[in-house]
C-alpha cells in the first residue's frame, strides 16, 4: 500500500513537471531554476530588462578625472591676474605676499569643501548642501545663477583669456582688435560645445592636453619667475 502511493505521488509530480514545461514552452519563457524566467535563448529576462535600460556608461578614468579637477581648479584667468597684482601691488615682493595670503585663503576653503563633501554625502554639490541647510528654495535659486550666470559668464571670460593670448603674437606693437578676440572666443566655445555633445571620450582627450598644457605653462612661469628673484 505505501508502495502505491509513493507510485503515484511520483507520477502526480511528473505530471506537474511535464504541464510546465509544457505552459514554458507555449509562452517562449521557463524557468532557470533560481526563480528568474528565461527566454527562449536561455537568457534571463530580468537581464534582457537591465540591458534595455538607458544609463550613462563610465568612460572616465582616475588619471580622466584628476585632470577635470585640476583644470576646473586651475583656470586661465590665473594668466592674466598677475599682470594686475604686480601694477596694483608695485613690488615683486607684495605680489608674492598677496599670493601667499590668496592661496591660504583657498586652501582654507578647500578644507572647508572636504568637510562637507564628508558630512553630507550627496551628489550636487553647492546645491545639495544650501538643500540640506536652507531648504529648497535657496539650493534652486544657487542652482539657476550657476547655470544662467556663473557658468556662462567663466565660460566667457577663459574663451576670451584664451583669444586674447593665440592673437597677441600677431599684434605684437598696438592692442588685438577686440572684433577679432571676441571672434575667436565665440569660435573657442562653439568647437567645445560640439566635442563635449558628440562623445564623452573627445572631451576627455581634449581636457587632458589642455591641462597638461597648463601645468607646464605654470612650471615654466615659476621656474623663470625664480631664476628672475635670484637674479635680483
Amino acid at each position: 500500500m505505501a508502495d502505491n502511493t509513493k507510485e503515484s505521488h511520483e507520477m502526480a509530480a511528473k505530471e506537474k513537471l511535464l504541464e510546465s514545461e509544457r505552459g514554458g514552452d507555449k509562452s517562449g519563457t521557463h524557468s532557470n531554476g533560481g526563480g528568474n524566467p528565461e527566454n527562449g535563448n536561455g537568457k534571463s529576462l530580468s537581464a534582457e530588462q537591465d540591458d534595455d535600460r538607458i544609463v550613462l556608461k563610465q568612460k572616465l578614468g582616475l588619471m580622466n578625472g584628476v585632470t577635470v579637477i585640476v583644470g576646473c581648479i586651475i583656470g586661465s584667468g590665473i594668466f592674466v591676474s598677475p599682470r594686475g597684482v604686480l601694477m596694483h601691488t608695485g613690488s615683486p615682493g607684495m605680489s608674492l605676499i598677496i599670493w601667499t595670503l590668496c592661496g591660504v585663503y583657498s586652501m582654507i576653503g578647500a578644507y572647508c569643501y572636504a568637510e562637507l563633501g564628508t558630512a553630507i554625502v550627496r551628489s550636487g554639490a553647492d546645491y545639495a548642501y544650501i538643500f540640506e541647510a536652507f531648504g529648497p528654495f535657496l539650493a534652486f535659486l544657487r542652482l539657476w545663477v550657476e547655470c544662467i550666470i556663473v557658468r556662462p559668464c567663466t565660460t566667457a571670460i577663459v574663451a576670451l583669456t584664451f583669444a586674447t593670448y593665440i592673437t597677441e603674437p600677431l599684434f605684437p606693437d598696438c592692442d588685438q582688435p577686440a572684433a577679432a578676440v571676441t571672434c575667436l572666443a565665440a569660435v573657442c566655445i562653439l568647437v567645445l560645445t560640439f566635442v563635449n555633445c558628440a562623445d564623452v571620450t573627445w572631451a576627455t582627450r581634449v581636457q587632458d592636453v589642455f591641462t597638461y598644457a597648463k601645468l607646464l605653462a605654470l612650471v615654466i612661469i615659476i621656474l623663470t619667475g625664480v631664476v628672475q628673484l635670484g637674479r635680483g
